[in-house]
């Protein structure tokens, strides 16, 4: 086995395949370290969780030729209502009036990660799987890095390692970068179900006093993210299947019809997430590993996504121009870029959980004048609309072959 890359990323999962995507055909000698088999990974029970692509995101998939294969497999959303439940206010946003085909699409994390899995086996890219990381040391010009394979030792070095291993992320213990932790108390149930009535596209975010409710449309049925108190997610997992329906009709009503669940309930609980630093000596942390966000907004893996392609377009102007690609500098600047994005994005999606999941009757009519206001207001619905789309940041390039 090769023991020096240019670098070595560790996370097989869909942030460091994207990232390896964007890298290939560079120059740079790529290997990915991954703890899991492709096979634990496919058969892994959070395969099944919907993510929302933004528009955005659905461009830098393309760049990288992701998204030629995943779209056969991905929903369209052209519509999307929000509403408050019990009150008056509400707003839609519709693809048509944007001039888009559609304001994003549904797909689930194991079809896009099957795709991109695919296509990284069909590159030079060096894949070490399983196995395990248990040291980092960066010195001048490398980064060494100790995994375990079985119950054999490896060594191997890059000149810059990347950790995109998720929320539970090993490179940054074994960094010792803080986090800040907010607990929302919440837990988000997630399942699918399916409705009398055609999704048509449409999907829906309910504001409730507990939390927020989202159908998603998906394939022929809805994605449902339900976030709950703790102790009424725990309630809602024990209850009957008709218990558990009835109670999501209370909640969303029946302009669908009745619903009946196509999937098993599964929740997780829900925290905002912020690692203190994105980089130490020569490593950078990306996506889940720098940041976990509430659901509400459905932005984690889109602001993961830029955080990896614009990763990229850095990396692979410092290649082309000779410089040293783990360079403290330009991972300091890559920090200074992202931390915009970071900001804006986790503090919209924080107000959404403070201003909606909240029982107080001066803040019901605030968001609710707020909401109907925005619906009589095709400016300030518009911005909505490129937030939704993911058209508020700054686009990344990739390089001078692909451009987003």
């Amino acid at each position: 086995m090769k023991q020096d890359y240019d670098v070595v990323i560790v996370g097989g999962g869909l942030a460091g395949n994207c990232l390896a995507l964007a890298l290939q055909g560079s120059g740079l000698t790529i290997a990915i370290v991954e703890a899991s088999t492709r096979e634990q990974l496919h058969n892994s029970p959070a395969g099944d969780r919907a993510l929302a692509l933004a528009s955005g995101t659905v461009t830098m998939l393309d760049a990288l030729g992701v998204w030629a294969q995943a779209k056969t497999l991905a929903t369209a959303i052209k519509t999307i209502h929000v509403s408050d439940q019990g009150h008056f206010g509400k707003t839609r946003l519709a693809a048509e009036k944007e001039g888009v085909a559609a304001l994003g699409y549904v797909i689930t994390a194991r079809d896009l990660e099957d795709v991109v899995a695919q296509l990284i086996a069909q590159t030079d890219i060096v894949q070490i799987s399983p196995a395990r990381v248990i040291g980092i040391a960066s010195d001048q010009t490398h980064a060494h890095i100790s995994l375990k394979q079985q119950d054999t030792s490896i060594n191997i070095s890059a000149r810059l390692l990347v950790g995109a291993d998720g929320g539970h992320s090993t490179v940054r213990k074994l960094l010792e970068i803080e986090q800040a932790v907010t607990e929302y108390q919440q837990a988000a149930i997630v399942t699918t179900i399916k409705t009398e009535l055609a999704h048509n596209n449409v999907a829906y975010e309910r504001f409730t006093s507990s939390g927020p409710l989202a159908l998603l449309p998906f394939k022929q049925d809805y994605a449902v993210v339900w976030t709950r108190t703790k102790e009424d997610a725990e309630q809602l997992l024990m209850d009957s299947e008709n218990e558990f329906l009835a109670a999501l009709h209370a909640c969303f009503g029946y302009k669908l019809g009745r619903f009946s669940l196509t999937a098993p309930r599964r929740s997780f609980p829900l925290t905002l997430v912020r690692a203190k630093s994105m980089h130490s000596g020569r490593v950078v942390i990306v996506g889940n590993a720098v940041h976990q966000l509430h659901p509400v907004a459905g932005q984690g893996f889109n602001l993961g996504l830029r955080d990896v392609v614009q990763l990229a377009e850095i990396l692979l102007n410092a290649q082309q121009q000779g410089e040293d690609i783990g360079a403290e500098g330009l991972l300091q600047d890559y920090a200074v870029q992202r931390q915009k994005d970071h900001n804006t994005v986790v503090n919209f999606t924080d107000s959404l959980v403070k201003l909606f999941s909240n029982q107080s009757l001066s803040l019901a009519v605030v968001r609710n004048a707020s909401l109907a206001l925005l619906d009589m207001m095709p400016g300030a619905k518009k911005q909505l609309a490129r937030y939704a789309m993911g058209f508020n940041a700054r686009m990344p390039h990739i390089g001078t072959r692909r451009r987003i």
